[in-house]
């Protein structure tokens, strides 16, 4: 088999701006879910909550359990009162983070911000490129609940609404605190469809991504084999690797929610020649047309931006011309696009 050499502008899409979702639906499992099977690019068109007619028992459901910090930040420049606006990506060790910073020009190191009346200030450390700077924090108390009074969700750019409620950006099993976007395919998920799921005879299994702005970065270069994915931290136990490794000896299948699950799966099961272990890391890991998969046989995720690497994952595991087609029916369709539209549920 000759090996295809794909092209940014091969993974492009035409979206009507009307169908990006500005916010969540009341009912978190009411959204849509166009299934399809990747094999023949067969689509149905389901809810979310019809997700319990395609797991059986003896499969596992694995979930991101990361939690976006209210990572956005509106402070003040001392000298002069000007705005200033930061979004915390990573903790890279103590009070000190990177961040993004906007005017990041007029941010040298030793500048300071302050935040709300002063609970909260930070002295810039270190300056990176595409106005990144490495800021300390100083504050009073516990810092998370600073942060918590102080901060915002950071909504993706395309989301122009405010959010009535924070915790509709989380996951209803978000716990580990660390993200800076969030793994959105969990957001379909309620307690009590989690629950019909178990009751099934389907393991449910937790694992960590934080997910770092990187994921909204565009693809700049035409040839997507010159493209740099970002880093994310990745965490699996002991006790979910060994479930899986159950739940595939035993004939069931490994159900991926959301791209950021089926990256650390498949960091670790590359990593392993197949087998999941305990283990925790970086990864940045870019998975495209060609890859050879090792650990996901099934997967949940929501509909992607045009030219994205997560477009390209999708496409690695059902084929470019089958994604793009169950995209096009779901325009054609009127299907709510990107965190806070619906889903798709994709299996062989």
């Amino acid at each position: 088999m000759t090996e295809q050499h794909f092209t940014l502008d091969d993974f492009d899409y035409d979206l009507p701006h009307e169908l990006i979702a500005q916010t969540p639906l009341k009912q978190r499992d009411s959204s849509r879910l166009l299934v399809l099977d990747a094999e023949n690019g067969a689509i149905e068109d389901k809810h979310f909550y019809d997700i319990l007619d395609y797991v059986n028992p003896g499969d596992a459901i694995v979930m991101n359990n990361s939690r976006v910090l209210p990572a956005r930040l509106h402070g003040t420049r001392p000298e002069t009162g000007g705005h200033v606006e930061v979004l915390m990506l990573r903790q890279d060790h103590g009070d000190v983070w990177e961040t993004l910073v906007k005017p990041a020009r007029k941010f040298p190191v030793g500048a300071t911000i302050t935040f709300g009346n002063g609970e909260l200030t930070a002295t810039i450390v270190g300056e990176l490129e595409h106005g990144g700077r490495m800021i300390e924090f100083s504050y009073a108390g516990i810092f998370l609940e600073v942060l918590e009074a102080l901060g915002e969700m950071p909504l993706p750019p395309y989301i122009k609404e405010k959010l009535a409620d924070q915790e509709r950006y989380q996951t209803v099993y978000s716990k580990v605190n660390g993200s800076a976007a969030a793994p959105t395919a969990g957001l379909h998920w309620t307690p009590e469809l989690l629950q019909k799921v178990a009751d099934k005879g389907v393991k449910l299994v937790e694992l960590t991504l934080h997910v770092g702005l990187g994921t909204f970065r565009p693809v700049e270069e035409e040839n997507i084999e010159d493209h740099k994915m970002h880093s994310e931290f990745y965490q699996l136990s002991a006790e979910a690797a060994q479930t899986l490794n159950e739940v595939r000896a035993n004939g069931g299948r490994i159900i991926a929610t959301g791209t950021t699950s089926i990256r650390t799966l498949e960091t670790i099961g590359s990593k392993f020649a197949g087998e999941l272990q305990a283990d925790s890391g970086w990864t940045d890991i870019f998975i495209k047309p060609g890859y050879q998969w090792t650990s996901v046989d099934a997967f949940i995720t929501n509909f992607h931006l045009p030219k994205s690497t997560l477009v390209m994952l999708v496409a690695a595991f059902t084929g470019r011309e089958n994604i793009l087609h169950a995209y096009q029916h779901a325009i054609e369709e009127k299907y709510r696009f990107f965190s806070f539209g619906d889903a798709m549920f994709i299996h062989k």
